[in-house]
């Protein structure tokens, strides 16, 4: 890992899953059920294969793998109501969160999210939480050319904020994640979860910083 400098940041820039909310292990369960419906067995690779894909970018996947017949909309739709019920009542914020967004805030810097999911569960988990009210703009992998590892969501983010990309830093959970925050130009801190863990090693190696959770953020300001 790096040596981190804070000094002339004035951007924070959230990933979604696995960052802000422990909700990673649901998407594994939804693809077992929506492949298990179309009689097709999850193949073991496949969450490693669509890390860091926009929503739209996984639908296509899916349909192309495994010769779906259904649109990618039909597609997509599908995914959101297995999940929205999830999103509005089961799925937690990670330890220590409420409390890092309020000294994020405290230090007057701005925030902002870019995720691989949809923007309908974006706006769910946010609301159901009450955290809308820390960033000031929340953005998708489906409103940029390409998902992560590609750098594109975190400098639309920035560009939102309007602020360049060296003066922001990443928080993450997966290497594809981290790989974009790099590539944008700006500083990564991986934040660790339970479905990210066997490739650990491989995300310490390209963060500038590695938390366990939230709660050890004193350091970092």
């Amino acid at each position: 890992m790096k040596t981190l400098n804070f000094k002339d940041i004035k951007g924070v820039i959230f990933d979604l899953d696995g960052t802000l909310v422990d909700s990673m292990w649901i998407w594994r369960q939804i693809d077992i059920e929506f492949l298990e419906k179309r009689g097709i067995d999850l193949p073991d690779e496949l969450q490693k294969e669509i890390e860091g894909k926009s929503f739209t970018e996984t639908a296509h996947y899916f349909k192309d793998r495994f010769q779906l017949p259904e649109t990618i909309e039909s597609i997509q739709n599908e995914w959101n109501e297995m999940a929205r019920l999830f999103y509005k009542e089961r799925i937690p914020l990670k330890n220590g969160v409420l409390e890092f967004l309020e000294k994020v805030h405290s230090k007057g810097l701005l925030m902002g999210i870019g995720t691989s999911n949809s923007r309908e569960l974006l706006v769910e988990i946010l609301k159901s939480k009450g955290i809308e009210k820390y960033f000031k703009t929340i953005r998708t992998s489906c409103e940029v050319p390409r998902g992560k590892p590609y750098p594109d969501i975190f400098l639309k983010v920035a560009e939102d904020m309007g602020l360049d990309p060296s003066e922001c830093v990443v928080f993450e959970d997966t290497h594809a994640g981290v790989t974009a925050a790099k590539s944008a130009g700006m500083q990564a801190v991986a934040i660790y979860d339970a479905l990210s863990e066997p490739y650990t090693d491989a995300i310490k190696e390209s963060a500038d910083h590695f938390m366990d959770d939230f709660m050890v953020f004193e350091p970092l300001f």
